[in-house]
């Protein structure tokens, strides 16, 4: 496709603005209530989000993951611990986060340092998911080669009968991330591409409040 065939897809956001004044003094309590909008609005999955990741010597990788919660702390997601993603925050704990829900003109970019869980909410979360994830998360070498489709259903199979008359357990290579925010941007758009966009930097305990040009 060349340029000309991109340019169909141009669009123009109108639907509200955004202020420093419209925005809450902390940023977390603030994409909570940006996340409830979008959940009430009908977004299809809300909480699917991009998270980028580099390796020790900065080279990039990104891909979508699922929040599956908000805490005090920051933003958790759980993986595979030896997944690239994995491997990558482990050696390079920082991560940048993006969500975009276009229905609602807004994106929402968090970027800060990572942790992982304790080991007690990894499980209660692994707990709590369907019973063939969990055999999934067992059976899958996340991100290593596979040479077929049959290598992985036949780990599947080979996993559902190890664990046929016992509770599954939680993986030792599997867990939750957390992100702890130190800089959090909320974007609106607008027409003529003039979008609003509102960032907050953390200055020790409190956050400092900007506008930025788009």
């Amino acid at each position: 496709m060349n340029h000309e065939s991109f340019l169909q897809f141009r669009r123009e956001y109108s639907q509200r603005g955004l202020d420093v004044t419209d925005v809450l003094k902390d940023p977390v309590a603030q994409f909570k209530q940006w996340f409830d909008e979008a959940v009430t609005s009908g977004v299809p999955e809300p909480n699917v989000m991009t998270i980028a990741s580099a390796s020790r010597d900065g080279k990039p990788s990104a891909r979508i993951v699922l929040l599956k919660g908000v805490t005090e702390e920051g933003f958790v997601f759980f993986t595979n611990y030896e997944s690239r993603k994995g491997e990558e925050l482990i050696e390079n704990p920082q991560a940048a986060l993006l969500f975009f829900w276009g229905e609602l003109e807004r994106q929402v970019r968090i970027e800060g340092r990572v942790e992982k869980v304790l080991k007690r909410e990894s499980d209660a979360y692994f707990k709590s998911r369907p019973l063939e994830s969990q055999l999934g998360a067992w059976a899958s070498p996340q991100s290593r080669v596979l040479k077929d489709r049959s290598e992985l259903e036949e780990k599947f199979e080979n996993v559902k009968e190890r664990f046929k008359n016992d509770e599954i357990s939680l993986p030792e290579l599997w867990g939750g991330f957390c992100v702890i925010p130190e800089v959090m941007e909320f974007w609106q758009g607008r027409p003529n591409r003039l979008h609003d966009r509102i960032v907050f930097k953390k200055n020790r305990s409190s956050w400092d409040i900007e506008r930025l040009a788009p």
